[in-house]
């Protein structure tokens, strides 16, 4: 599928274009929150969720027609791409991924597979609905997790607290450790094309669980790896937002290893975030996500700062800094879509 020419706010923002009104989306803006969502997944398992188009599609849309965002995040999960790599990915009620045939050792390493990227194509296929059945109101964002992140759930299982075998990997396995980040960025890099070739306008990096890491640890372990990944996306044409989770400590090396876009949390304040990189790329972000459960007047005031920080430089796409929570009211995230294109500098 050839793309063609878009006027799109949000892309804009990406490629620091000058806008009309501030862009807007938010990360799990297709979720638990929204009664539509929940009664698509009380019907149906997560995985089938991801791998029928027709579901994904679905949902996919389900924000950008209530809440009237600026961009559609494909629906899908971080972890996809570990099956055709070999691994046996289940999703647990309450506990989330579960991966049965952890990676712990260097045979283990050895029979990952890096040559079955092409039984993602679900998820292109979801993409190409989605586009088709937006007909251009709005663009597409497609996905992959960063290779720290992925590595640390292939190795411990599932979601961990402090990431022992991980990093035990990482300190005592420092070989094995580099040839498992290869061979995921090998997978990661020609999934996160595939998406663009179905009609993906940017991709974002979510490297969920870097703020484990020591921030020269993150540089000696991670940055190469996320590095290589954003450069072969970037290569692809479409603009890359690099998201780390917990970062805000090592903010600086997180840009140096690439992205059009960075993403902040809500551990600092944007405008420090985007001063400490001069301003080289855009910035997204970065609402506590849990100022959506106060009253709608302190959400304004809290907006509203945000909005004042970020000033009238082009690149600021508003979204929140971490996934909408599940408990979170549906009206305080429409409420927020408002004062954003009402905020005037």
């Amino acid at each position: 599928m050839r793309l063609a020419p878009m006027s799109s706010r949000f892309l804009d923002a990406c490629r620091r274009r000058p806008t009309d009104v501030r862009p807007v989306w938010f990360m799990r803006q297709a979720g638990r929150y929204l009664r539509q969502y929940r009664e698509i997944r009380a019907k149906h398992g997560m995985l089938e969720m991801c791998k029928r188009p027709d579901l994904a599609t679905a949902v996919t849309l389900q924000p950008v027609d209530i809440l009237d965002v600026d961009a559609a995040i494909i629906f899908a999960d971080l972890l996809l791409p570990v099956e055709p790599m070999g691994l046996k990915l289940r999703f647990v009620p309450g506990a989330g991924p579960v991966i049965d045939n952890p990676v712990r050792t260097a045979a283990d390493v050895d029979s990952i597979s890096t040559t079955s990227t092409e039984e993602l194509g679900y998820v292109g296929e979801s993409i190409q609905m989605v586009t088709r059945a937006l007909a251009g109101r709005v663009p597409v964002i497609g996905f992959v997790g960063a290779p720290y992140t992925m590595a640390s759930y292939m190795i411990e299982g599932g979601p961990s607290r402090n990431f022992i075998r991980t990093k035990q990997m990482m300190y005592g396995q420092e070989v094995l450790w580099r040839r498992l980040m290869g061979k995921i960025v090998d997978v990661l890099a020609p999934y996160a094309a595939l998406q663009v070739t179905a009609g993906a306008r940017a991709i974002q990096v979510f490297d969920s669980w870097v703020g484990s890491l020591a921030p020269d640890d993150y540089v000696r372990f991670a940055a190469p790896y996320s590095r290589a990944l954003i450069e072969r996306i970037r290569a692809t044409g479409v603009p890359v937002i690099h998201f780390g989770t917990g970062a805000s400590g090592f903010f600086r090396e997180l840009h140096a290893a690439g992205g059009d876009v960075m993403g902040v949390d809500w551990r600092m304040n944007i405008d420090q975030a985007w001063m400490d990189i001069s301003y080289r790329s855009a910035i997204q972000g970065n609402l506590d996500p849990v100022v959506l459960f106060a009253p709608l007047p302190e959400i304004k005031l809290h907006v509203t700062e945000l909005l004042k920080r970020t000033g009238t430089r082009p690149g600021h796409i508003f979204n929140l800094g971490h996934g909408i929570l599940p408990e979170t009211p549906v009206e305080s995230v429409k409420a927020v879509v408002e004062m954003v294109r009402e905020f005037r500098p």
